[in-house]
Parts: C-alpha cells; structure tokens; sequence
C-alpha cells in the first residue's frame, strides 16, 4: 500500500499546526528565514526601493534640461506628433523653471528638486525611457506588471517568487499608501503566481502615511502560546480540508498568510514605530514639516523594511488633490508636487549612504509616463500626456553614477537616443537582483510567462 506525502503526515500524527510551529521554532533558532528560490547569478541589489510618482512627472521640467526647447518657446512644434495622442496640444512651452549644473558630473537638474540635486553624482539618470499606452491605467499596469492590457504579475510579485524573502517574520513586498486608481491592486498584485508573493499594501493614497498601519498586529487579549494554539487548531482543519479536496492555490496562499500574520507580531510594531529615530533623523527626511511629513515618512517606513530585510518596497506619491497629472496648473502643480517629495527623497538616499545600506539597494524614482513639450490647457500651462520619451532615474546597487544615459530629442517629445523600454528596465532591474529576465518563467494556461514577455534587453552601458 502506498501513501501519499499528506497520508503519511495525517498517519504519523504530524498535521500541519504542530509541523508549522516547528518550521517557525528551527527558524528562530537559526535566526535567518527559511531556505527559497535562489538568484541565477551574484545580485549586486539584495532589495528595491520604488518611489513612485502617480501621474506623471514633467522630464524636461525636472531631469531632463532642453535649452532649444527654451529658446522656441511659443513656436509650433518642428515635426510630428504621434498617431496616437491622449488629448490635443497646442505650440512648444518652455519650462518655467530654472535648470542648474550640479557635482563634478555637471548634470542639469531643475530648481523643482534642490535637494536631490545636490546628490545627482549618486544618480543614474535614464533620459531615454519609453512605453506604449498614453492612458493612465494602461501605464501604471505597464510601469507595474510589464503589460497594459492583460492581468499579470507585478514587478514586486516575480521578485518574490524568484528570490524568495529575506526575513521570514515581515512579508517580502511591502507598497506603502498605494494608489487604488488606475490598475488599482492589479499594480502590486501576484496575478497567477502563488498569492503569497502578492504587495501587503500599509494604507492606501487617500490616507495619510500616518495611518498606514497593519491593522491587528498585536492581539492584547491573548498571548502568543494562546494564539498559537488557536492558529493550529485553524491550520489542522485547512490541511484537512486540503487532503480531501486536493490542490487549492487559495487555501493554501490563506494558510501561510495566516503563519506569516503570526510571526509579523514580533517583528512589524517596532519596523513601524518612527519615534525610535532620532529628531536629526526626522528632520533629514522632513517630518518635522508639515509640506513634506507625509512623504518623509513614507520614505523613512521604506528605509525601516529594507534594514529588515524586506526585498520590494514601494512608495507612492499619489496627492489625491493635486497629483503629476497637469493637464492645467503645471506651475502650482508641480512646484507643489515636487515640494513635498524633494527633501524626503534626498534624505532617505542620505540615510541609506550613511548606512552602508545603498551598496546593496536599489533605489528607482518616476512616474507611469512623462509629459509633451507642447503646452495645453488655459493660460499655456500645461501638458499632456507622453509615453514616446521620459525620464527615470535609479541609484544604489550596481549602478554606473553621476550619469545621463539616452537622450530625447531637442524638445523631448520622443527618446531617440540608446532608447529603454519599459521591458528593458525591468529587464535590467531583474539582472541587478540576481535574476536573468529569460529564465525567470512560470508556466500558467499551457505557456511560459514572465515579466518582461517575449521582449526586454539588459541595459548593461549602466551597469558598473
């Protein structure tokens, strides 16, 4: 008579509960998280911070400095627009910001971001980026998941999967005050991978990051011997319900949801308690303003889960009122926009530099698409939509710095220099942690998917 694996554990007494609290016991013994997938090669990041700026920063108002474009101001646009546009624009408008020269790079940088200016010698500036939809849900999904047409894994999804996680006791892919506009979950969504690499979202973009908390952490009624029992007995009975049923992708992502719910009680209250850090510490990242307190702690909370050990964290600029989208107000928007974002970034780059923490991070700032150097709205002042050429930038990890790569052209309507795809970045993103884009698959409805589909080069000029 044979047994099955479940047969023999259910026979032997060794139900799930009792094997669980075990695994959990040996891990706290070994004091590292359990044994996972492994990279393909030496990763030069261990994790990613993603700081995500909803709706669209203006590139040659921040990043990407266009002197022609200041000089034919008011005139009309030179060569053709793309087949397909969102929304119609009029003739070229010049940035009304300043652009100054910064660190032994020399690299142009907007008065909007002074702060981060003053790092751009840490700054691996991406001029040539690229995508494929001018919608902002079909962008955010692309930016996100590789696709903007279908449901498929996010960025920090196949991380997980790949690499597995770091500390068993947080989740391994954190995305703080996420927007739930535009693509919404599906953004940090596992798709059809297990549900267990799915984003554990801290608030959302209509709340302040104050509240972004995990709700029930800490049970003040029971102790963890109680609760631990009660999680067996819970556990016992879902594993039983498994032996009859067979295969349950759901229940079984539910169950180790539960574990992983469990052990976050040591380890998520303190990852998430700012007061800990210093008032230098709260300053650096503007918390000690009210203009920039929500971003900075969003970005302090991101510096928090990447000394723990957690691989993707995002943070999302989302300003419910006032996002990157200006379509009119481009002057109040952005300087808004970018005021609040400014200090707390340059700080949380500081803090991870002083750390020895950006050896290993890698640290990637932008939006789902950028702008049109033509202007729209009333009053010539503001801009449309532009996927055709943009603007990212990365720091840390395995990074060539105090860089340009790519270009757009003279006016920055379309990247037409050493050009990156949204597959491409990606692409390079998953070779930095370890994982070649080709080889990173999971076969799902009788084919092999991965994340950059059946496009995505490294971008290895950038590569140190």
């Amino acid at each position: 008579m044979s047994l099955s694996r479940r047969q023999l554990l259910r026979a032997t007494g060794a139900g799930f509960g009792s094997l669980a609290l075990a695994s959990l016991l040996a891990e706290e013994t070994r004091g590292a998280a359990p044994a996972g997938p492994s990279a393909h090669f030496a990763a030069k990041a261990k994790r990613i911070i993603f700081l995500f700026m909803k709706g669209g920063p203006s590139h040659m108002d921040t990043f990407d400095y266009k002197p022609q474009l200041q000089k034919d101001d008011g005139k009309p646009l030179p060569f053709e627009k793309p087949r397909v546009q969102f929304a119609p624009t009029s003739e070229l408008l010049g940035s009304p910001w300043k652009f100054r020269r910064y660190g032994e790079s020399g690299i142009a940088v907007s008065e909007l971001f002074p702060h981060v200016a003053e790092l751009v010698d840490d700054l691996c500036i991406v001029n040539s980026m690229y995508g494929s939809n001018s919608a902002h849900g079909g962008a955010c999904m692309k930016i996100h998941t590789g696709s903007d047409v279908f449901v498929r894994p996010s960025l920090g999804a196949w991380l997980s999967y790949g690499l597995g996680t770091e500390n068993a006791n947080l989740p391994g892919f954190i995305t703080i005050c996420p927007t739930l506009a535009h693509g919404g979950t599906k953004n940090w969504g596992a798709a059809f991978l297990p549900a267990s690499c799915a984003g554990t979202p801290l608030g959302n973009a209509s709340l302040p990051a104050e509240q972004a908390r995990v709700k029930y952490v800490q049970n003040a009624r029971l102790s963890l011997a109680a609760q631990r029992a009660q999680l067996d007995l819970t556990q016992s009975l879902n594993q039983r319900f498994l032996d009859s049923t067979g295969p349950d992708s759901a229940l079984e992502a539910r169950i180790k949801s539960f574990e992983l719910a469990f052990r976050m009680q040591t380890e998520m209250p303190d990852a998430l308690e700012l007061n800990h850090e210093s008032r230098a510490t709260h300053e650096m990242y503007g918390i000690d303003d009210a203009k920039t307190e929500d971003f900075g702690r969003q970005c302090l909370m991101a510096r928090r889960f990447a000394e723990r050990g957690v691989r993707f964290i995002q943070v999302t600029h989302s300003n419910t009122e006032v996002q990157w989208d200006q379509h009119g107000s481009l002057r109040k928007g952005h300087e808004q926009n970018a005021g609040e974002v400014d200090k707390p970034i340059a700080g949380l780059l500081r803090d991870l530099k002083s750390r020895g923490l950006l050896e290993d991070t890698l640290v990637l700032w932008g939006g789902e698409f950028g702008r049109t150097p033509t202007c729209q709205g009333a009053g010539r002042d503001g801009r449309d939509h532009n996927p055709e050429g943009f603007t990212m930038w990365m720091a840390g990890a395995g990074l060539k710095t105090g860089i340009q790569y790519g270009a757009t052209d003279e006016y920055g309507y379309y990247a037409t220099h050493d050009k990156v795809h949204v597959h491409d970045l990606h692409a390079t993103i998953l070779h930095l942690m370890g994982l070649d884009h080709l080889r990173l698959t999971y076969r799902h409805a009788g084919r092999d998917f991965r994340l950059t589909d059946v496009a995505g080069r490294v971008v290895h000029d950038i590569i140190s």
